[in-house]
């Protein structure tokens, strides 16, 4: 069906869900605002109050394929002039084939309850990452001791949408959801290059779209969420698209093992700028 704002390929079932979700507002909340994957931001003519991020399907091609990992995801800020990810009072992450719903109102906690895992080992950590649209050898190299340090004892996953990986944190499913991409374009020479390359002239990362709502939720359950480089997401800028706006990612069940997480990150970043 073309290409969305974000610069990934929209797909009709992306289509579809996109004009179900305008058509929606329109009927039931004609005053919000909202900025989605493929819509970008769209507003009424009137002064919104709020402002819905949304990603009416999060995990797309996993749900063309039947598989579980596809979620709903649906955040909201109030909409003053430059709204950041600290300003999401509400998040809300459904499951599209289960219907498993997470709902965080920020100070309030997390329903249902969170139940994180003790790990602090990343020989024994269950994980995820995500290889759509990156380069694959480059993401390895930055990824690569944590993936063998965990490959017997512990596991590692690509389940296709970054909302479900986080929330699988929140479930105990996982220990941790790992994404360096951003920081990869930004510090290596070239390597913006190579996103464009696999991207097909676009690079593909986690936009605020894909975080907003799963950050609150796992802010709210007490693990661990930063970008790359072990700093806060509050003061990112929460509507955008593209390679400006794009967000890295470490999410940890607990502290110690988020800390071991950034060391690892840290020492793969190196390896891949001496290559």
């Amino acid at each position: 069906m073309g290409d969305g704002a974000g610069g990934d390929i929209t797909f009709a079932i992306d289509e579809r869900a996109e004009s179900l979700l305008e058509e929606f507002l329109e009927r039931r909340a004609p005053h919000v605002a909202f900025y989605s994957e493929d819509r970008g931001m769209v507003a009424p003519e009137t002064d919104p109050e709020w402002v819905l991020i949304v990603d009416p399907i999060d995990g797309t091609r996993p749900a063309m394929a039947g598989f579980e990992s596809s979620c709903v995801s649906v955040a909201a800020a109030r909409l003053d002039d430059e709204p950041c990810m600290g300003d999401v009072e509400v998040g809300c992450v459904l499951e599209i084939k289960s219907g498993e719903r997470f709902l965080a109102l920020r100070g309030e906690g997390l329903e249902p309850g969170a139940k994180l895992s003790a790990n602090t080992s990343v020989e024994r950590m269950f994980w995820s990452y995500g290889l759509r649209g990156r380069p694959a050898v480059a993401t390895a190299t930055v990824l690569g001791e944590l993936i063998d340090a965990s490959s017997v004892g512990g596991a590692t996953f690509d389940l296709g949408s970054a909302t479900y990986d986080m929330t699988r944190i929140v479930t105990g499913q996982l220990d941790a959801y790992i994404e360096p991409g951003p920081r990869m374009v930004e510090e290596i020479p070239g390597m913006r290059a190579e996103f464009e390359r696999i991207g097909g002239g676009a690079v593909l990362n986690n936009s605020p779209y894909d975080l907003a709502a799963a950050a609150l939720c796992l802010d709210e359950a007490g693990a661990i969420v930063t970008d790359a480089s072990g700093q806060s997401l509050a003061s990112r800028p929460l509507l955008g698209s593209g390679a400006e706006f794009q967000i890295s990612c470490i999410a940890a069940s607990g502290r110690e093992l988020h800390e071991a997480i950034l060391a690892a990150v840290e020492a793969g970043l190196t390896r891949l700028a001496g290559r």
